[in-house]
C-alpha cells in the first residue's frame, strides 16, 4: 500500500502558476504509474496528467502545453507544474498511484483560479 499527500494548491489569478506536490509514504521507484486528476462539483473526476515508471507522460488535451508532470524517485514525490492557469482549471486535484497491489488516491488539494 501507499499513502499519498498532496500540497501546493491555493488561490491564483488567471495567467498565474502553481506547483502541486504529491508525497508518497514509500518508495515510488516500483510504482508503475502516477498521475494527477481533477474534479469540480457535479462532474466526474478527470485526468489531468500521468507519468509512468519509465517517464512516459500523458496529458489531457485541455492542459497540454501548460502543465508538466514529473517524478522524483529520490524524494518519493510527484509534481504537477501548472502555468498559464485559467478559471476552468479550478477544482480539487487528486494524486493517484497504480501498482500491482491496486490504485491509491490522496485526499486532494484545492486549486482556485480567479478571472
Amino acid at each position: 500500500q501507499v499513502q499519498l499527500v498532496e500540497s501546493g494548491g491555493g488561490l491564483v489569478q488567471a495567467g498565474g502558476s502553481l506547483r502541486l506536490s504529491c508525497a508518497a509514504s514509500r518508495s515510488i521507484a516500483s510504482i508503475n504509474a502516477m498521475g494527477w486528476y481533477r474534479q469540480v462539483p457535479g462532474k466526474q473526476r478527470e485526468l489531468a496528467a500521468t507519468i509512468t515508471l519509465g517517464g512516459v507522460t500523458n496529458y489531457a488535451v485541455s492542459v497540454k502545453g501548460r502543465f508538466t508532470i514529473s517524478r522524483d524517485s529520490a524524494k518519493n514525490t510527484v509534481y504537477l507544474q501548472m502555468i498559464s492557469l485559467k478559471p476552468e482549471d479550478t477544482g480539487v486535484y487528486y494524486c493517484s498511484a497504480r501498482d500491482v497491489s491496486g490504485d491509491y488516491w490522496g485526499q486532494g488539494t484545492q486549486v482556485t483560479v480567479s478571472s
